[in-house]
């Protein structure tokens, strides 16, 4: 059986980051290790005195350590986590997400076939998320397991190197060999490595029997800044992105959310998903040209501005 090792960046993390240590520790396949990479050593310590728990003295597997603002980086500091592992294979997690079942682990692990660099788990939507965003689930995350290599970028498009790190699980082999994350990115890191690991002939596997329970209800402001970075990240690697649009894809599930919305009787909502829509398509078109842009308008375009610094 591989090892594996569980990774988190966190950032002003709550309670719910210590629930999130339980579902994973009572795994059907145990991690090795629970390693939290946590940006601002202060925010991890507020909230060990606030609850009054430590996961460090309830587990003997949970190894935390401590990044500052400036210094974490999308990529990068998942580097340093990994470099803390010496497991077969690693799970990169974020804080917000929760598995679904006792047997995420397992299922990812049997994923990782000969040639499989990468496995992401299927996300369902939290309670309380909104008509669109879980419709956006369903489209992006569908019952049907798929495996992607470099032959279906004419078929798929950019959706070829979809994979997640919301949850997603990799081998280290390859992750060696490919040089691991990138170094600086703004965003994006697990596309592009997934697209850099397609191009070496290797594939990523969507396993939807692996399932985190995930989503967000995003302003339209928040969209405009999340795909400004996207576009960013883009046009920072066109050796993974250039010549492959992911226009078309976009539109396909704008054109197929309108068409829920009005078989579901909630055709009131299409003007405010419409100008959702619109706010994520023009900040990716921006990020896209962002190095003709001032300098001051980019940062005050971009999600992360600490990457700008």
């Amino acid at each position: 059986m591989k090892t594996v090792d569980v990774i988190i960046p966190t950032y002003k993390p709550d309670i719910s980051v210590f629930r999130l240590i339980d579902d994973l520790e009572r795994q059907s396949v145990r991690p090795e290790h629970i390693i939290i990479m946590n940006t601002e050593e202060k925010y991890w310590t507020d909230l060990i005195t606030s609850s009054k728990e430590n996961p460090q003295d309830k587990y003997d597997n949970i190894i935390v350590k401590h990044v500052t603002k400036a210094e974490f980086d999308h990529g990068e500091t998942r580097n340093q986590g990994v470099l803390l592992s010496d497991a077969d294979c690693f799970l990169m997690m974020t804080q917000d997400a929760f598995p679904k079942d006792k047997m995420l682990i397992s299922s990812l692990i049997k994923a990782l076939d000969d040639d499989v660099a990468a496995a992401y788990a299927r996300q369902y939507p939290k309670t309380d998320c909104n008509l669109a965003e879980r419709y956006s689930r369903k489209f992006n995350y569908p019952n049907e397991p798929m495996k992607k290599t470099q032959k279906d970028v004419e078929k798929l498009g950019i959706k070829t190197y979809f994979c997640s790190n919301v949850c997603a699980m990799y081998r280290r082999d390859i992750y060696n060999e490919i040089g691991g994350f990138t170094h600086k990115t703004i965003f994006n890191e697990d596309m592009v490595y997934a697209g850099n690991a397609c191009q070496r002939g290797y594939a990523i596997c969507y396993v939807p029997e692996a399932g985190v329970i995930h989503s967000h209800n995003y302003s339209c402001a928040q969209q405009f800044h999340r795909n400004f970075d996207l576009g960013v990240s883009q046009t920072d690697h066109p050796e993974v992105f250039g010549g492959i649009s992911s226009e078309s894809e976009g539109k396909k599930m704008v054109v197929q959310t309108i068409q829920h919305f009005r078989h579901i009787g909630k055709a009131y909502m299409i003007p405010h998903y419409i100008i959702m829509c619109g706010c994520r398509f023009v900040g990716y078109k921006l990020g896209r040209n962002y190095k003709k842009l001032p300098k001051g308008f980019v940062r005050a375009c971009s999600l992360n501005k600490e990457y700008w610094n």
